[in-house]
């Protein structure tokens, strides 16, 4: 899929930007796209995708942002909506690839690193240092190569796109506390591996 590069013309602060995507208006669909076309590509690649299969998937996100547009509300934002579409997309090839895993049970996971307070009982060590340094990029992709779809595209909306944590929750459809279980198991699984590779830093 073609690269977005150019600024778009039509603001995204548009308070008409709901009602032109409904009516898939050019301008409105060619901002949507230009703006967040490296989004959804970082976050297909974060999800263990090969640049060509990045790009296939994006493509069908964005063709069913299209098809799609004359149910956009608004309610949420369109950014929401998408990486929505792409998670869907993701979800479905997984299951195609035969590759979904199980999950552990969320009360087990919660009992165990949560007290009774609700806070951590022990607090996960982040590695947002090591996930930027181009040296040890290849060797976190090889940690993260064997997490579940959910866990990986949680880390990669917060730690690479920054996205707040009602956002991703709307995004993956899960609750604040299922996805701070989510981030604390893949942290944790990229540490220990990391260390397994005596990879040192933030992580260990």
């Amino acid at each position: 899929m073609t690269r977005a590069s150019a600024e778009p013309d039509l603001p995204l602060t548009d308070p008409e930007l709901p009602a032109r995507i409904r009516e898939r208006d050019p301008d409105a669909l060619s901002a949507v796209v230009q703006t967040y076309l490296p989004q959804v590509l970082r976050a297909a690649r974060g999800a263990g995708l090969t640049e060509t299969q990045a790009d296939d998937v994006a493509q069908a996100t964005f063709t069913t942002f299209i098809d799609t547009a004359p149910r956009f509300e608004g309610r949420s934002h369109v950014r929401t909506w998408l990486f929505g579409i792409l998670y869907r997309k993701l979800a479905e090839g997984r299951r195609q690839l035969g590759r979904d895993r199980q999950y552990d049970d969320i009360d087990e996971v919660v009992e165990g690193r949560f007290n009774a307070a609700g806070r951590w009982s022990e607090p996960p060590r982040p590695p947002d240092a090591e996930f930027e340094s181009r040296e040890t990029r290849g060797q976190i992709d090889d940690c993260l190569e064997a997490s579940p779809l959910q866990q990986r595209l949680a880390f990669t909306l917060r730690e690479v796109e920054g996205l707040s944590t009602s956002e991703i929750c709307n995004i993956l459809g899960v609750s604040s506390t299922n996805l701070g279980v989510m981030l604390y198991r893949i942290r944790n699984r990229l540490r220990e591996c990391l260390e397994s590779k005596d990879v040192r830093g933030p992580v260990s």
